[in-house]
């Protein structure tokens, strides 16, 4: 497979736009390819997150978004690795750990201290994913929701 790498962009975002989707999917939303395209739009055009499309030839199959945040103790960037997916059809073809070396020279590109993330408790296949990359689990953060 001849994998590429890029920074989604509004010249990408048709390529995008269904992946987000089927991601939101997976995680039991309701499709709305307006919404999605929306939300991805701003995220670009606010610069508030980086986006990397992975494709072959002309094929988007998967993408990472990532947040950047700031360490206080460290007085550092972090940058969230929020979402990442990759088509059922493209997956066990290292789309996923292409994107996540992607993302990790993405982070020493900018100057950030570490990349986070947050999984599912039950979702093993990405846990191993992210334990094969060399991700450790804290267990020691506390996340709230405020409503």
């Amino acid at each position: 497979m001849n994998l590429a790498i890029t920074r989604a962009n509004h010249d990408t975002l048709d390529a995008l736009v269904p992946l987000f989707d089927a991601y939101r999917k997976f995680y039991g939303q309701a499709p709305d390819l307006q919404r999605v395209r929306a939300f991805l739009s701003q995220r670009m055009d606010a610069d508030d997150s980086c986006i990397l499309l992975a494709h072959s030839d002309s094929q988007a199959l998967g993408f990472t978004q990532l947040y950047p945040l700031w360490s206080s103790v460290n007085m550092a960037k972090i940058w969230l690795l929020n979402d990442l997916f990759v088509k059922p059809e493209a997956r066990r073809h290292g789309v996923a750990s292409t994107l996540l070396n992607a993302a990790r020279e993405h982070g020493r590109r900018t100057g950030a201290h570490s990349l986070m993330l947050e999984t599912d408790p039950d979702n093993y296949p990405a846990q191993r994913l992210y334990q094969s990359h060399g991700w450790q689990r804290q267990s020691h953060f506390w996340f709230g929701l405020i409503l």
